[in-house]
């Protein structure tokens, strides 16, 4: 699929030919790359519904999109550094967390550029439904203040569990997906700078996931799955 994860399209069986149509049952593992061992689900067996007005129909259960996960998951794709040097236009410095949190701001006097660091805690739950599943993730943001010398400094750290969806399409041989934020809660792990409400960075940490985080994953997700 691409430097993280590998699928396995392997037959299960001999193909099943009857008069009208063939069967064929395909393995549909993803693993992360490098790692063939097992992912931590049993398949469950499904029947694709009698139709009969195409040439193919193509049937992917939710064992598929869960191993998925858990692929991407153990290879790390759902760590994520937002700096101002990885993302020209992210440009957010303690002065700004500052005017928002007064802790910040007795803190940091001096602003400094801010880096964010988030990372998936647990395997994200995928639930499957017609055309599109939901994503529910559980995670962390830390978000640092960079000295002069670009030694990071932890400020604070949040739990954050993020509700997605993800509508699917089929084209050029590749299943696609384009992703959608439904729902955002934060709550305040640990802070270096003292106790302060989350709900006052609320909105700020919600446009950073909308304009850095989700276009990111949309654009892997334009890439597609290819298919067998």
């Amino acid at each position: 699929i691409d430097d993280l994860a590998k699928a396995d399209y392997s037959l299960n069986s001999l193909p099943a030919v009857f008069q009208p149509f063939i069967d064929l049952d395909l393995k549909g593992t993803v693993y992360p790359a490098g790692n063939c061992s097992g992912p931590p689900y049993v398949a469950a067996p499904f029947t694709i519904p009698d139709q009969s007005d195409s040439m193919l129909y193509l049937a992917f259960s939710e064992y598929f999109f869960q191993t998925s996960s858990f692929a991407y998951y153990t290879a790390g794709a759902f760590n994520i550094t937002i700096a101002e040097e990885t993302c020209s236009y992210f440009n957010i410095s303690t002065e700004i967390f500052g005017s928002i949190i007064p802790e910040v701001a007795k803190h940091s006097v001096t602003p400094y550029p801010v880096m964010l660091k988030l990372m998936a805690t647990e395997i994200p739950i995928i639930s499957l439904e017609q055309d599109s599943f939901t994503v529910e993730i559980q995670g962390s943001m830390e978000v640092f203040a960079v000295l002069p010398d670009s030694t990071p400094q932890s400020l604070f750290t949040m739990n954050i569990a993020a509700n997605t969806s993800i509508a699917l399409n089929i084209f050029d041989q590749k299943l696609m997906g384009s992703l959608c934020l439904n729902r955002l809660q934060f709550s305040l792990a640990h802070s270096n700078v003292g106790f302060f409400e989350i709900s006052l960075l609320e909105n700020i940490l919600s446009y950073i996931l909308q304009t850095e985080v989700i276009p990111s994953a949309n654009a892997k997700l334009s890439k597609g799955f290819p298919l067998p």
